[in-house]
């Protein structure tokens, strides 16, 4: 059975940071993209970062877009999400998702939602000031 558990949510003040987990199991996890998203209330549903081994061959360097950073661990089939000062606009739910890594899911760490496969229930994020 595929599972995505993400973790790590939580509440916290502008400038502040968090570093969110997303677990995966049930499938080869270096055949895969991970991707994050992001959906705050009545908005629509962000992606922020992917990562795969396939993309960083392609595309090695930074992992980065502005205040986040997205690693993975292969050894604990982990994926992670560093966000660093924290705005009350990145109030949201976070969810990372699965997807073939030879489709066109995770392309210069960029996700393309439309490819993923398998979703996570998701983590809430909270920055109040």
């Amino acid at each position: 059975e595929v599972q995505l558990v993400e973790s790590g949510g939580a509440l916290v003040q502008p400038g502040g940071s968090l570093r969110l987990s997303c677990a995966a199991s049930g499938f080869t996890f270096d055949d895969y993209a991970i991707g994050w998203f992001r959906q705050a209330p009545g908005k629509e549903r962000e992606g922020i970062l992917c990562t795969s081994r396939r993309d960083r061959d392609t595309y090695p360097g930074d992992s980065v877009k502005g205040r986040f950073t997205i690693s993975s661990d292969s050894a604990k089939n982990t994926v992670y999400l560093q966000i660093d000062s924290l705005r009350p606009e990145d109030t949201a739910s976070y969810y990372c998702a699965a997807g073939w890594s030879a489709t066109s899911a995770c392309i210069a760490r960029v996700p393309d939602p439309n490819w993923y496969t398998f979703w996570g229930q998701g983590t809430q994020v909270t920055v109040y000031s």
